[in-house]
C-alpha cells in the first residue's frame, strides 16, 4: 500500500512491553501484527483487520484528553485470550496528527480508503466522534454509497455547515456534494438530550433511529440497522456511567456494558459492516481502566463476530433463501421477504425502476421477521416505506 508509514507511528515497546514479552501465545497481544519500530509496517497481504489509533481531540466537544485513549484501550485489549479462530489482525499503530485538523481528517480518509481498497476492515481507536466525518470522506473518495449507524445519545446534527465540534459534525457529512450518504440510523438516542426539531429533521430525512428504552426492551430490534451499515460509529457516552465512567458526557441513564458488547459483536458478524469505530473515551476520567476495559472486551466482541461473518445476503444465483412474498393494501404492493438458509437472517426487497443506479446495493434491506409480520397484517413495514420513498426521490 502506498506510503502507510509516512502516515502512522509505530507503537513503543515502552508502553506495551509486557504484552510483547508475554509468552502466552494465546493472548491477542501475542497474535497481533504489530507496528513497532523494531519490525516496522506489518506484512498486509492476509490481513482481514486493521486497527489504528488517531490521537487527534481538537475538535472534541468539552473533551479534553480523550486523544489519549488508543494506547490505554491497548492495555486492556493486547492482555485479553483470543477468541477462537480469531480473524488475521494487525494494528498499525497511531496516525500522525495532522497540522490542522482538517489535514487529520483527509490523513485518516486516505489510510481508511487504501484498507478499504484492499478488502481489510479498520478499527479506529479515537479521540473525538468527529473522526467519523474522515471515515466518510474515504467511502466520498471512492465515490461508494455507504449507511451510518451510530451508537449514541444524541445524534449529533448540529446548527451550521462550519460546526465541526464532535456533537455537531454530522451535519457536515449530510451537506456534501455530492453525496454518497443513502441511510443515517441512531441507536441509543435519550429523548432528553434530542431537540424536537431534530427529532423532526431525521423523520423528514426518513432516518432510522432507535431509542434507549426500544433497545433495552428488544436488543435484536437493532440488529437490522447494524446489518444494513457501512460504517458504525460508537460515542461512549452512549453507554452509562457506572458501566463507563471514562467519558465527559456519560450520564447515569444508557445502555450496559453488555448490551454494548452485543451491538459490537452484531457489527462484526455483519457483512456489510466495513469499518468501526470507537470514541470519546477520556483516560482521565476512567476510574480503575474500567472503560478501557469495556472497550477492549467490545473489540473482542467484534473480532469474535467478525470470525463467524458468512455471506449471507440472498444471492437469486445460489438460491441460497427462502422466499415469501406478501401483497397486501389490495394488492396495491408486492414485498418480496428473505429468510437466509446460513443465517436465519431476514431481508426485505424494495423495488426501484433503475436497477443499475449508484443505490442498488440498497435496493435489498436488511429486516426482522417481525417486519414479515406486519406486512401479512395489511400493513407496510415502517423501514421498507422509508426506504422506498428515499429511492423514488432519487
Amino acid at each position: 500500500m502506498e506510503h502507510l508509514e509516512n502516515y502512522l507511528e509505530p507503537l513503543s515497546l515502552d508502553n506495551l512491553e509486557f504484552f510483547f514479552r508475554s509468552a502466552d501465545k494465546n493472548r491477542i497481544g501475542s497474535r497481533l501484527h504489530v507496528h513497532t519500530v523494531e519490525k516496522g509496517l506489518p506484512d498486509l497481504d492476509n490481513i482481514r483487520i486493521a486497527i489504528i489509533g488517531v490521537p487527534e481531540e481538537r475538535n472534541a466537544f468539552d473533551n479534553v484528553g480523550c486523544s489519549l485513549a488508543p494506547d490505554e484501550i491497548r492495555r486492556q485489549f493486547y492482555q485479553l485470550f483470543r477468541m477462537p479462530d480469531m480473524p488475521e489482525t494487525a494494528d498499525l499503530g497511531n496516525l500522525r496528527a495532522g497540522r490542522e485538523c482538517e489535514d487529520t481528517y483527509h490523513a485518516l480518509a486516505d489510510v481508511l480508503g487504501q484498507l478499504l481498497d484492499a478488502g481489510i476492515v479498520p478499527v479506529i481507536l479515537g479521540g473525538s466522534q468527529d473522526l467519523t466525518y474522515a471515515n466518510y470522506l474515504a467511502y466520498e473518495q471512492r465515490q461508494e454509497v455507504v449507511n451510518i449507524t451510530a451508537i449514541d445519545p444524541c445524534f449529533d446534527i448540529g446548527a451550521k455547515l462550519s460546526e465541526q465540534e464532535s456533537n455537531a459534525f454530522f451535519h457536515k457529512i449530510i451537506l456534501r456534494q455530492p453525496n454518497y450518504l443513502f441511510n443515517y440510523s441512531n441507536i441509543g438516542y435519550q429523548s432528553y438530550f434530542v431537540s424536537p426539531e431534530d427529532v423532526a429533521l431525521m423523520e423528514k430525512l426518513r432516518f432510522d433511529t432507535c431509542r434507549l428504552g426500544i433497545v433495552q426492551e428488544d436488543i435484536l430490534k437493532c440488529e437490522p440497522l447494524i446489518r444494513e451499515a457501512g460504517i458504525v460509529s460508537v460515542d461512549m457516552a452512549a453507554v452509562r456511567f457506572s458501566d463507563a465512567p471514562g467519558c465527559r458526557h456519560a450520564s447515569p441513564n444508557g445502555l450496559t456494558g453488555k448490551e454494548i458488547c452485543m451491538l459490537s459483536r452484531f457489527a462484526g458478524a455483519a457483512s456489510r459492516v466495513s469499518s468501526f469505530g470507537v470514541y470519546e473515551y477520556n483516560p482521565g476520567c476512567d476510574i480503575a481502566a474500567q472503560s478501557a476495559r469495556l472497550i477492549a472486551e467490545m473489540l473482542w466482541y467484534f473480532l469474535d463476530g467478525f470470525s463467524l461473518r458468512r455471506e449471507d445476503q440472498p444471492d437469486l444465483m445460489r438460491k441460497n433463501f427462502t422466499e415469501y412474498i406478501v401483497e397486501l393494501q389490495q394488492r396495491l404492493y408486492q414485498i418480496r421477504f428473505y429468510e437466509s438458509n446460513v443465517s436465519h437472517l431476514w431481508w426485505m426487497e424494495v423495488p426501484c425502476a433503475d436497477k443499475k443506479s449508484k443505490y442498488e446495493r440498497m435496493y435489498l434491506i436488511p429486516c426482522s421477521k417481525e417486519d414479515y409480520e406486519t406486512a401479512c397484517m395489511d400493513e407496510l413495514p415502517e423501514r421498507w416505506l422509508k426506504t422506498y420513498q428515499k429511492l423514488e426521490r432519487e
